[in-house]
């Protein structure tokens, strides 16, 4: 069966994003299990990595939210499933969903939805907008916290034919691989950064958001300062604006007032993360609003790195707390300060002991092959 099995996955934009990453992931997984491989998209990024001998990418405007555009989508993939005969549409988000949605009850094939995040709604209506992502025949949570978030909000939208289960989101644990840098990637990506003296560097890699925690982060990393005195260790906020200029003056602000302009950088963007990562000695995530799934706590643990995060969302699965990194309060700055004092103040055979039971955590349970060969096992049962 597995031979003629056909999957069509559909995305808004194939971007660097987690749920986007998954994407490509499963569908070059797929091509190289004997199934045959469609993406739907409207473009993205990684539209250019693509193996197109083994992935067939079809565009469409499937990133709108237009009524008549996700009518339009719906006719194209009837079209396209009919034409391919495909076995399985996957949708991984809510927009393109309604046009799957649609399409597969006229089709009457089996349609599959993942819910990459904790989808909020304050009215009715938004609430059965997100519906459809519960309207599948095989729901897939990335984490745990997911799976709980879809039972208490949407259970009036199952039915007895309906399958949740959650499929952890999984990384590339080759890439993210402390042994695969050199010290001359070091170097000069630490001179990019303008960092020239031998101090600890404490990383904060998330796009500039206000729910992302970096005012937390800096308020923490002022309290840090006053017991250990200033600059005894750098503090690297990194991730781009996005069009928020104005939280990106508010955070330099804020440690201009605490007299930090010397510590903190603040990095826009870096092409090679898995570097980013082993330059730095502390990794943090504060978000204030649960993570889905947590995907900083993962690539982190996977370059043997020691984790602080937030006690909230799919932190607390990836984490074991006091081995592979520690969990604070959540929009705490003391509590986050004082377990960055412990790590700092940690000798290096304990470090090494974290970051390899840290490694061996995500490779054992978040790895990209397990996540794909999951997937696959359930597109597998669906049509079986």
């Amino acid at each position: 069966m597995s031979s003629n099995l056909k999957v069509l996955q559909v995305i808004p934009k194939l971007g660097y994003g987690g749920a986007e990453t998954g994407c490509y992931d499963v569908a070059h997984y797929l091509s190289e299990n004997n199934c045959q491989s469609f993406i739907v998209t409207s473009g993205g990024e990684l539209v250019k990595f693509i193996n197109k001998e083994k992935v067939k990418l079809i565009k469409l405007p499937v990133q709108s939210k237009n009524p008549l555009l996700i009518l339009f989508n719906a006719l194209a993939l009837i079209f396209i499933i009919l034409y391919y005969n495909i076995s399985i549409i996957h949708a991984r988000s809510r927009a393109p969903a309604w046009s799957c949605y649609i399409a597969t009850k006229i089709t009457r094939r089996k349609f599959v939805t993942t819910f990459h995040g904790t989808y909020n709604f304050n009215s009715k209506i938004k609430k059965f907008y997100n519906s459809v992502m519960v309207r599948s025949n095989l729901i897939i949570a990335g984490s745990n916290f997911i799976f709980s978030h879809i039972k208490d909000n949407y259970s009036e939208f199952f039915n007895i034919n309906k399958k949740l289960l959650v499929i952890f989101r999984g990384i590339n644990v080759d890439y993210f691989d402390p042994t695969t840098k050199t010290e001359a990637e070091e170097k000069e990506l630490l001179e990019s950064w303008n960092i020239k003296e031998n101090k600890k560097i404490i990383l904060l890699p998330g796009r500039l958001t206000s729910w992302k925690g970096q005012e937390l982060f800096i308020e923490a990393v002022n309290l840090a300062n006053i017991q250990l005195g200033y600059e005894a260790f750098y503090a690297v906020i990194l991730g781009s604006e996005q069009g928020r200029d104005l939280y990106k003056k508010k955070l330099v602000r804020l440690s201009e007032q605490y007299r930090m302009t010397n510590q903190v950088r603040f990095i826009n963007h870096c092409k090679d993360m898995a570097l980013a990562y082993k330059v730095s000695n502390i990794v943090i995530s504060s978000s204030i609003e649960p993570e889905s799934f947590g995907r900083v706590a993962v690539e982190a643990q996977s370059m043997q790195k020691i984790i602080i995060a937030s006690n909230i969302g799919g932190s607390k699965e990836t984490i074991i707390d006091e081995k592979t990194g520690y969990l604070f309060t959540p929009i705490n700055p003391k509590s986050l300060s004082e377990k960055i004092l412990k790590a700092l103040n940690l000798d290096d055979n304990t470090l090494k002991t974290i970051g390899i039971e840290g490694r061996k955590n995500i490779v054992n349970k978040f790895n990209v092959e397990k996540m794909c060969f999951s997937t696959y096992s359930e597109y597998k049962k669906i049509v079986n």
